[in-house]
């Protein structure tokens, strides 16, 4: 007796993604992102003394370059006075690039208290984690600018190149921050604890200082000048020295002589490469 064939079966067809799916996903997304900043603002109301010793050390290094071993450093092409001017952007610079070293520090201290694991758990947007991270130390770099500027203008410095010069500048120096969030935040991730974390100093240090944040670059040795002048940190500070009005000491090569365009060009790289590397690792940590 013969049979007749089965009708072929197709798979059914995606569901289509509505329009208001994707709204309400970006809002959640966004609510618990500002979730992870409110907490982070409320730490810092109830702890200031963490703000304090995170500024401590650039407040006192303006001190200390600016008055006691200012009146020994030159800058090429100005006068013996001109280092004071040169200095800040500088003290900008590095407290910009120190900043990472903070952000991986609280996030392996979220770690190692459990609150990363209890965010994971929580029914919670899975980016806002990262993603609050780096706009709650965005604001808090805005703060340490804030009050590194206050401190800067009572020392004498002034910045002479306008209003709209010295918004862009500082808006350079935010950029940088935004930029190594995220290489604080991998970093944070990848160590083990906290004592691990606190020896990331010994990155950090070197990587604000080889740099043209306090000498020029042409004053180095030659491989350490080089090595100086392809720093981020570098052209970040040379860009915002222009755009500021202040001494620049800016050398001959390529690099120093494209401040302003890699000032811009630099984060941007930093940020395509380390951004989804922080989101791949958070995302990886149940596995």
């Amino acid at each position: 007796m013969s049979t007749a064939p089965e009708p072929a079966t197709t798979a059914p067809n995606p569901a289509p993604v509505l329009p208001e799916a994707d709204g309400r996903r970006l809002y959640w997304a966004l609510a618990d992102c500002w979730t992870i900043v409110r907490r982070y603002l409320t730490h810092l109301v109830r702890q200031p003394a963490g703000l304090a010793w995170q500024l401590g050390f650039p407040i006192v290094s303006v001190l200390l370059y600016g008055y006691v071993f200012g009146s020994a450093m030159k800058v090429p092409g100005a006068d013996d006075s001109a280092y004071r001017e040169f200095l800040m952007p500088g003290m900008f610079g590095m407290t910009m690039a120190l900043g990472f070293m903070n952000t991986a520090y609280l996030v392996v201290n979220d770690t190692a208290k459990g609150v990363t694991d209890r965010f994971r758990s929580l029914p919670m947007a899975p980016s806002a984690v990262v993603s609050g991270r780096g706009v709650a130390d965005l604001l808090g770099a805005a703060l340490d600018l804030l009050i590194l500027a206050l401190t800067a203008l009572v020392v004498g410095w002034r910045p002479n190149g306008g209003v709209l010069a010295t918004l862009a500048a500082f808006g350079l120096l935010l950029w940088l921050r935004f930029a190594l969030i995220w290489i604080g935040v991998l970093l944070g991730l990848l160590v083990p604890d906290q004592e691990a974390a606190g020896n990331l100093f010994a990155v950090a240090f070197p990587f604000a200082m080889i740099s043209s944040a306090f000498v020029a670059p042409s004053l180095m040795p030659g491989w350490l000048g080089t090595i100086a002048a392809w720093n981020p940190v570098s052209s970040t500070v040379t860009a915002t020295r222009e755009l500021f009005g202040n001494p620049v000491a800016a050398g001959g090569t390529w690099i120093e002589q494209h401040a302003l365009p890699m000032a811009v060009v630099w984060p941007a790289v930093l940020t395509a490469v380390f951004l989804p590397l922080a989101v791949r690792r958070y995302q990886r940590l149940s596995r």
